[in-house]
């Protein structure tokens, strides 16, 4: 570079050190994690793939779509603190599952979300969805209105609660809607919590309610965001925004059969990610 005028060697130099700065600790890495999930997806703090397996396959997603709602529930800027009544609307008539939250159960918005993230509670997610603007169409609607925005192209939301197997998208597009998730404070920080109470009826004691993703009780995970999802067409699925020595990654895994495999596959990435580095 000797013979470079001083502008250009300085602006070759400070190209180099840009490149350096984004190149994370989890690049050029040997090996195969050997996961068990069908579709797998890891990316670091700057969006480059740093594991890839089958990560445009559309799959369907389960309760992983809890995501979006919260989104779109925030993104509407409604009161966080008004109280929602669960109604027979909100019951499951497809899987015919159950819920804590009985028909009359009252709590506010803010409450039903992190329920919906923390616990995956369904009919709280329903009725975040039927007390929109417009009513559950609508919702469903601003879902799929918010995923084309994102440029998640392969995308299909149907239900706010992920109930429906037409709740179908891909590892790649999964890893656009954790990023964009994790700049909600409050979706970070419902989907993180460990657990909680609530005092939905006026005469009865508290239900209590714990996190899904059993990764947050193991000390050596320090997780930013976290979803789980299951139906029987989806299989277990897991996405998380995580920081792993250091670095941040985000992590997608879908269709794991086997209730622990997502959790199991999740320590197999980071035991591989640790001894590459």
């Amino acid at each position: 570079m000797k013979n470079l005028p001083l502008a250009l060697v300085l602006l070759a130099l400070g190209a180099l050190t840009t490149q350096a700065a984004h190149a994370g600790k989890f690049t050029h890495l040997s090996g195969n994690p050997d996961l068990r999930s069908a579709s797998a997806l890891v990316l670091d703090a700057s969006g480059e793939v740093i594991y890839g397996k089958d990560t445009d396959t559309v799959r369907p997603i389960a309760s992983i779509t809890k995501l979006m709602t919260a989104m779109v529930t925030l993104d509407a800027q409604l009161d966080l603190d008004q109280a929602i009544t669960i109604t027979k609307a909100d019951r499951d008539v497809v899987r015919q599952t159950g819920s804590r939250l009985d028909y009359g159960a009252t709590l506010s918005r803010r409450d039903m979300l992190l329920l919906a993230l923390m616990s995956s509670e369904n009919r709280a997610a329903s009725a975040l969805g039927r007390t929109y603007p417009g009513g559950l169409d609508a919702f469903v609607q601003a879902m799929n209105d918010k995923a084309q925005q994102l440029g998640m192209r392969n995308s299909r939301f149907a239900d706010p609660a992920g109930l429906h197997g037409e709740n179908l998208s891909t590892a790649r597009d999964l890893a656009i809607m954790v990023r964009a998730a994790g700049e909600y404070p409050l979706i970070a920080e419902a989907s993180t919590t460990p657990g909680m109470a609530v005092y939905p009826f006026a005469r009865r004691g508290p239900l209590n309610y714990n996190n899904t993703n059993r990764l947050l009780k193991n000390q050596n995970w320090q997780i930013g965001l976290s979803k789980t999802g299951y139906l029987n067409e989806a299989g277990r699925c897991l996405v998380m925004q995580a920081t792993i020595e250091g670095e941040p990654v985000s992590i997608v895994l879908l269709n794991s059969f086997g209730k622990l495999t997502p959790f199991g596959d999740s320590n197999r990435l980071r035991r591989w990610l640790l001894a590459g580095r």
